[in-house]
This record gives structure tokens, C-alpha cells and sequence, in this order.
């Protein structure tokens, strides 16, 4: 059985400060994949049948319409010239769905990985990377390109609007906690509320956003040299510019101070706020304290994951 694994990813810096064309870093999740399998199907000419487990839903490609995941099998079997396997691929998520966190396309790029194994070619990152984006345009219309660069690459990223990704390494690995508030977090409506805010207050936004610039820039700088006691202040410096837009919420609020209270070096809101998930930077022997700290504090669940290695 061939099987294969994609991250999820988090926005650590930059939040809707990129809408206005300023910079963003995102990092893959390792610790939180979605899988793809693939066995054998047992009926000769059946064709290519996927197993949506989380979504508890059957694809049979030859005749699936309209679907994401069918999509990015065509487009698998279309870049390699190759004609539709018998074949059973199993698809499957431990990324909460909807939650900001890459699930779509690391699901797509999971099932691209497993077919193109099995057809003997494997796809590289770049390949991978621009047919996960033809997927995120069928998903979103106009995708930001950050969600199927960081999953494909497995590398975080530096991203500005109408600039191609740039990939970079850290110096050494970061350990972050990811806790959930259990509150959605509506992007289009938080991003929409800025943009209100911003038409009335043009001068204060530009300057929150020229602000954060600085911190996503600095804070790049300190990742690649590996100087992660220096991050947890731009954290925290890009939380209260978050909280002057207007996007955090007390549920955000209670975690943030909760995971300093209990030993963080630094922690913000990641995506758009008001619900969503905080990112808390911790050591190996803070990790635990921390978590302890936020699920007390009101975290329905927390997930543990390093950025940077390998």
C-alpha cells in the first residue's frame, strides 16, 4: 500500500496586514497531516474510486462532477499523461476543518503525492505546488498562493500579494502549541470588518499595517539566523496591533494571556481573529505547562507541532 502525508499550516506573522500588500510568514504544521492511501480496487475496470473519510463521502472519478478532490486526480493523471488506475485512494484529515489551517489543500497535496507514487512519478514540490493551486482556485477564486506553497514545500514562507512566494529556512526549529477557541473564525467577515474600519480611518490602519511590516520583516531575520528567544516580544508586539485593528475577541485574549501566564514566550491570534486558533511559543520543558494553562483557560483542544526541522 502506498501511502503519503501532507502538513497543515499557520500564519505566524502578518494577519490581514497582507490584504494591504505587506508581508506575510507562513509555516507548515507538521504535527497536524492529512494522509493518503491507495490499495488495489478489487473490481477490474472500476476505475478511480476516493474515499473522503472525514467528509463521509464516495468520489468516483468517471462520474464525479464538480468536486476538489477529483479535480486534483485529474489534474495528477493530465500533467502525467497518464490514463485512470484501478484504484481505491483513501483520504484523511487530523486538520480541523475550516479552522485557517491549510485542511484543503493539504488533503489535495496528500492525494496528489499518493497517485503520482503509484503511477512511478512521483511529483516534486513545484509541480505539486501548482496543481494544489488550481485546486485552492476551484475551492476560493482567487487563493493567496501561501496555503499550497508552505503545504507543498513543507518550508515556510515569506509572502507578498502579486509576488511569488518566497521559500526560506530556519535557523532551528520553533516548537509552537495551536489552541482552538472553538469559536469560528469567519475570514471574509473579519477581513471585511478591517476593511470597513480602514476606509474610516485610513491613516491609523496604514499605519497599524506599515507597523506590522516592520515586525513580519524583523521577524523573518530572526528565524533564519535561529535566535528564537527574540520571537516571542514580536508575538507579542503583533497581538496588540491585531487588538488595535479590531480582531481579536476575549476568547483570544484569555488564551494569549494564559499561555504567558503559564510560561510562553510569546503569543498572538493566528488568520483572521475573533474566533479561530492562538499560537503559543514554548520550549520542550514549557510545552506541557502551557497546554495545561490554555485548556484551562478555555481552549477546546491543543495541538503540539515544531517548524524548521528537517
Amino acid at each position: 500500500m502506498i501511502s503519503t502525508s501532507a502538513p497543515g499550516k499557520i500564519i505566524l506573522f502578518g494577519e490581514h496586514a497582507v490584504v494591504y500588500n505587506r508581508p506575510a510568514l507562513a509555516a507548515p504544521l507538521s504535527g497536524l497531516r492529512a494522509t493518503a492511501s491507495i490499495e488495489e480496487a478489487t473490481t477490474t475496470g472500476a476505475g478511480l474510486t476516493i474515499r473522503a473519510v472525514d467528509l463521509d463521502t464516495t468520489i468516483r472519478l468517471q462520474e464525479s462532477a464538480e468536486h476538489g478532490l477529483a479535480l486534483m486526480a485529474r489534474l495528477v493523471l493530465d500533467r502525467l499523461g497518464a490514463a485512470e488506475p484501478t484504484i481505491t485512494v483513501t483520504v484523511e484529515s487530523a486538520i480541523p476543518i475550516a479552522g485557517g489551517l491549510g485542511s484543503g489543500a493539504a488533503v489535495s497535496a496528500a492525494l496528489g503525492k499518493a497517485l503520482s507514487a503509484h503511477l512511478g512519478a512521483p511529483l516534486d514540490a513545484p509541480a505539486l505546488s501548482e496543481l494544489v493551486y488550481e485546486v485552492e482556485r476551484f475551492y476560493h477564486g482567487t487563493p493567496s498562493g501561501i496555503d499550497n506553497t508552505v503545504i507543498s514545500y513543507e518550508k515556510p514562507v515569506y509572502f507578498v500579494r502579486g509576488r511569488p512566494p518566497e521559500v526560506f529556512s530556519l535557523g532551528m526549529p520553533v516548537q509552537l502549541l495551536v489552541a482552538d477557541t472553538g469559536i469560528p473564525s469567519p475570514t471574509h467577515e473579519a477581513v471585511g470588518g478591517v476593511r470597513a474600519r480602514w476606509q474610516h480611518e485610513r491613516d491609523r490602519y496604514e499605519a497599524l499595517f506599515d507597523r506590522i511590516a516592520g515586525i513580519v520583516d524583523t521577524a523573518r531575520t530572526v528565524l533564519e539566523a535561529g535566535a528564537v528567544g527574540q520571537l516571542g516580544p514580536l508575538m507579542t508586539a503583533n497581538q496588540h496591533e491585531l487588538e488595535a485593528m479590531g480582531v481579536s475577541s476575549p476568547a483570544i485574549g484569555r488564551l494569549v494571556t494564559a499561555a504567558r501566564s503559564a510560561g510562553s514566550l510569546g503569543a498572538k491570534l493566528s488568520g483572521g481573529g475573533v474566533g479561530g486558533n492562538v499560537i503559543a511559543l514554548v520550549t520542550a520543558e514549557s510545552a506541557d505547562q502551557v497546554r495545561a494553562g490554555l485548556l484551562a483557560a478555555g481552549a477546546v483542544a491543543v495541538y503540539q507541532t515544531t517548524i524548521g526541522e528537517g
